[in-house]
């Protein structure tokens, strides 16, 4: 009778294959990561601006009507910005009744606005419309969140 030996071995044909199958499998995996991974920074920043945008809403609601044109960003009871009607930097026109500022932080820009319900000083109009947009380059370009709200003025008794 004739015997053909026979390895138990792989061959370095079958060996080459399955890393090449392996490689292909790690690279899949990698690129999957790598995509969840900017998912997951995307959603971070989308959530951070979203967060930002509110807080200046929140801030804006909860000061006294007299200093609603005013920020302390720092929260050392000094004001750092004074929003103005001036059609300067984030302020798209002067006169218009709009005041408007902006804060870059964790690289979110926030630009604020506080727009009354008619002409004239804040202390004379019964109520604005407060927004807040906070803007940020994702992935696919810039993107941005919108966030509003109304206040009322407290202390307004006139005629409307």
């Amino acid at each position: 009778m004739n015997r053909r030996s026979h390895d138990d071995g792989f061959s370095l044909i079958e060996v080459m294959v399955a890393m090449m199958i392996s490689g292909i499998a790690l690279m899949g995996t990698m690129g999957a990561v790598e995509m969840s991974s900017r998912h997951v920074k995307q959603g971070s920043l989308s959530s951070r601006a979203l967060e930002l945008a509110q807080a200046r809403l929140e801030v804006k609601r909860s000061v006294r009507w007299q200093s609603l044109l005013e920020d302390d960003l720092d929260h050392d009871g000094i004001p750092e910005v004074i929003m103005k009607d001036d059609g300067q930097g984030p302020d798209m026109m002067a006169g218009d009744g709009i005041y408007t500022a902006m804060q870059e932080r964790d690289r979110v820009t926030v630009v604020w606005t506080v727009e009354a319900d008619r002409p004239g000083p804040l202390s004379a109009v019964g109520m604005v419309v407060i927004r807040a947009v906070a803007s940020y380059v994702g992935p696919g370009g810039q993107k941005e969140v919108r966030v509003a709200t109304l206040r009322a003025n407290p202390s307004f008794v006139g005629q409307r």
